[in-house]
């Protein structure tokens, strides 16, 4: 006779980190019990005919962040994490951005309370370093990963952007306190290059956006900061990657055993750069950094996906409105490097992937699962996150593998004001969302109350180093 438990899912193929099964999942304070058949408990949800798979996690989205522009992202972290939970995600990691002068410690606190508020999924950080001549700053520094923030993000270009010594540093630092150092990639001088001709010829649409990020920049800064975890043999994101070109530095790094992964994003899969392209200032809504490339580029990720070049797919949801508060604040008819970078997409992510990789079968569902939930769990230190089995948190989604989804013009849930995929009809729809046991979306409908997600204090990341950094390293460390 099996035990009573507070909930049980009933009768839904469950995906389990060892396969598919048809099973009832037990819950108990929070956590999963069980996953067996014949389960019986207080409360039961019947899932016939569905899947179970466990909550999202979307460790790459900008929350009530400004931007290098002084423009504030359109959502809070209500607005936001509600938007997830209506798209299955249960865990975000988002920013918290250290702006020039101001002292890591306050950075923190500041984004931690706002959180506490307003977020309905659980959460962590990614600090954002863009000073490091702040009082204090590598005690804070130190301080604040010992204290469970095990994430940093750097930039190699924009108004942010450290220089190769700083970011060198940074990388020591991080590997010291048991943290992965997150890039965004790209060469600056070529972007810069780019743009002013493009802006001196009068090349100044949404579309001419793209030309001013080149491919070029893109794989240039990835090798280098490859090379650069190699010398130091520290772990390595590589963020949102776009181009075919870059995963080869990606992939010879990964063969000599350089603690670097990579990811991409929806857009980068699904969009190609004609998207910005479009009347007027359409094309506003679509512009992001990156920016979209083109179908080989699309294959190539893919592969990468299929064969682990690539971990993880998340949103990096940057939201702005397009309106005077956001991509028309420098007016109707602003040249794109005045234009604000970044579209939503916290809520559509997860649907977009199911569709694509279980429904049109580019992978299946155990990978599914794997790159939405369980790799960005293990990379980024989740340990009870990302899987159905017992012990880990009752994160998990009830998916309709056979209900259909037309996007509308404005139909996400975020406080964007658009929906960058309208017209797209996705296959596979997240019905009732389930944080640590307690629904928080049943049928399609919010239940959740702002402030019911928590801070999760991360520990061990999933990327270790190799034990051979450079000779010279070798050196220091052992006559230090």
């Amino acid at each position: 006779m099996s035990e009573q438990w507070e909930l049980v899912i009933k009768g839904g193929q469950v995906v389990t980190p060892t396969g598919v099964v048809t099973a009832d999942v037990g819950i108990a304070a929070g956590r999963i019990t069980t996953v067996a058949p014949n389960q019986s408990a207080q409360r039961i949800i019947d899932a016939t005919g569905r899947l179970i798979l466990p909550g999202g996690i979307d460790p790459h989205c900008h929350i009530e962040q400004m931007s290098g522009m002084g423009l504030m992202n359109a959502d809070t972290f209500e607005t936001a994490t509600r938007s997830a939970a209506m798209g299955g995600t249960t865990s975000v990691i988002s920013f918290c951005a250290q702006a020039k002068e101001q002292r890591l410690h306050d950075a923190m606190a500041d984004y931690t309370a706002r959180a506490a508020r307003g977020a309905l999924v659980d959460h962590a950080f990614h600090i954002i370093i863009s000073d490091t001549a702040v009082p204090h700053f590598t005690q804070d520094l130190m301080a604040l990963m010992a204290a469970g923030h095990r994430s940093i993000k750097i930039f190699t270009t924009y108004n942010i952007a450290l220089n190769d010594r700083q970011i060198l540093e940074v990388l020591a630092m991080a590997k010291a306190g048991g943290a992965l150092t997150c890039v965004h990639a790209e060469n600056d001088a070529l972007i810069g290059f780019a743009k002013d001709r493009l802006i001196a010829a009068g090349h100044t649409r949404p579309h001419h956006h793209a030309l001013s990020h080149p491919r070029m920049a893109e794989l240039e800064a990835v090798e280098r900061m490859c090379r650069f975890a190699e010398f130091l043999d520290a772990p390595l994101m590589l963020f949102h990657i776009s181009t075919a070109e870059a995963l080869a530095p990606i992939r010879a790094a990964q063969a000599r055993g350089v603690p670097v992964v990579a990811e991409t994003c929806p857009h980068y899969l699904f969009m190609e750069a004609d998207v910005l392209d479009k009347p007027g200032l359409e094309g506003a809504k679509f512009m992001c950094s990156p920016p979209q490339r083109t179908p080989p580029d699309q294959v190539a990720l893919w592969d990468a996906l299929a064969d682990g070049t690539l971990s993880v797919v998340s949103s990096d949801h940057a939201p702005y409105r397009y309106d005077a508060t956001g991509k028309l604040s420098n007016g109707p008819d602003a040249p794109f490097q005045d234009i604000a970078n970044g579209l939503p997409g916290l809520e559509a992510r997860l649907p977009l992937m199911f569709d694509a990789m279980v429904s049109r079968g580019k992978g299946g569902v155990e990978a599914f699962a794997r790159i939405t939930a369980e790799a960005p769990a293990r990379l980024y230190g989740l340990n009870t996150k990302g899987r159905i089995a017992p012990g880990y948190d009752a994160d998990l989604v009830v998916w309709n593998p056979d209900r259909t989804h037309t996007y509308g013009d404005n139909d996400l849930h975020d406080n964007v004001g658009y929906n960058p995929w309208a017209g797209t009809t996705v296959r596979g729809w997240p019905e009732t969302v389930i944080l640590r046991g307690e629904p928080i979306v049943e049928n399609g409908t919010l239940v959740a109350q702002p402030g019911n997600g928590q801070w999760l204090r991360r520990t061990d990341i999933g990327v270790t180093p190799r034990g051979e950094p450079a000779p010279e390293i070798t050196y220091l460390e052992s006559h230090s």
